[in-house]
């Protein structure tokens, strides 16, 4: 793309239709999202050790009551949950699309001896095994699906889960995704960041799609050599509660429980996240 595109750019874009994704499984762009979800200075990409440290004691304590069980995560990133489940004692499967990711997770797993095992896949299309007591999809990534992909991913994890199985996941409440939607557009230079190593532009602009209950985003990273343009986008889902309860009792799952954050904190609400515990039946 050149400058000119932008200046001739579609008004507002629909839904999915520029892009699934930021490009999470680019061999670059991952090892530069690698150094985000390492950083302990912020919790964009991933949370600080602390506060997952926190979230592991309350799943270990909470949903597993102590006893070990096979663990599977979806989108597991650098496997910072896993491994410190795996170091409770549990059995940790993760999957997930970013190839830096995934190798740093296995190499801290075979380098502390943990039952891990890590699998660079799509959660959309990967097969998920079975006999897990637990599946989770933490920090809101069952959002950037569409609707009919949610439902595949959902009723896979349904039939990986032993009966009586939980599955756990922190999904997006409906009123951050409408902020996310429209907050007004912004820009920024820098010498390298995430989406490029040498001195970009980026300028973003965001929507929000009231009929299709959805946020896009759209970035236009500028090269400030070449001034060649890439685009990238990200489209994120809205549901209310009643929406998430219809999805998970479509797809099987009863006995849920809604909590205003991960870890069961009802004093502090998690940027915009929601937790929500749901049951497969027993047999």
């Amino acid at each position: 793309m050149k400058l000119l595109d932008i200046i001739h750019r579609q008004g507002v874009p629909k839904p999915w239709a520029e892009g699934e994704k930021i490009p999470w499984d680019d061999p670059e762009f991952s090892r530069r999202m690698l150094d985000e979800h390492l950083s302990q200075q912020h919790d964009a990409a991933s949370r600080r050790f602390e506060i997952i440290e926190k979230h592991v004691t309350w799943i270990h304590n909470q949903i597993l009551k102590g006893k070990p069980a096979r663990i599977l995560d979806l989108g597991c990133g650098p496997g910072f949950y896993t491994h410190r489940l795996a170091q409770l004692g549990h059995q940790c499967t993760g999957i997930d699309f970013s190839p830096a990711s995934i190798a740093y997770a296995r190499k801290q797993a075979e380098e502390a001896g943990l039952d891990c095992e890590y699998t660079q896949q799509d959660i959309r299309t990967a097969h998920f095994g079975g006999q897990y007591g637990l599946v989770m999809s933490i920090y809101g990534e069952i959002n950037v699906f569409r609707p009919e992909e949610v439902k595949g991913i959902l009723a896979k994890a349904h039939s990986a889960l032993v009966p009586g199985g939980s599955l756990l996941i922190e999904p997006h409440t409906y009123e951050i995704v409408v902020e996310i939607g429209e907050n007004p557009p912004s820009w920024y230079s820098t010498s390298k960041g995430l989406f490029s190593d040498q001195p970009h532009l980026v300028m973003q602009e965001n929507f929000w799609d009231a009929a299709n209950q959805v946020a896009i985003q759209r970035y236009y990273v500028i090269d400030t050599e070449s001034g060649e343009v890439v685009r990238h986008a990200s489209t994120t889902q809205a549901y209310k509660n009643e929406g998430y309860h219809s999805l998970l009792t479509e797809c099987g799952f009863e006995k849920q429980v809604f909590f205003p954050a991960l870890g069961g904190d009802t004093d502090h609400p998690d940027g915009g996240l929601m937790a929500i515990l749901a049951q497969k039946g027993a047999a």
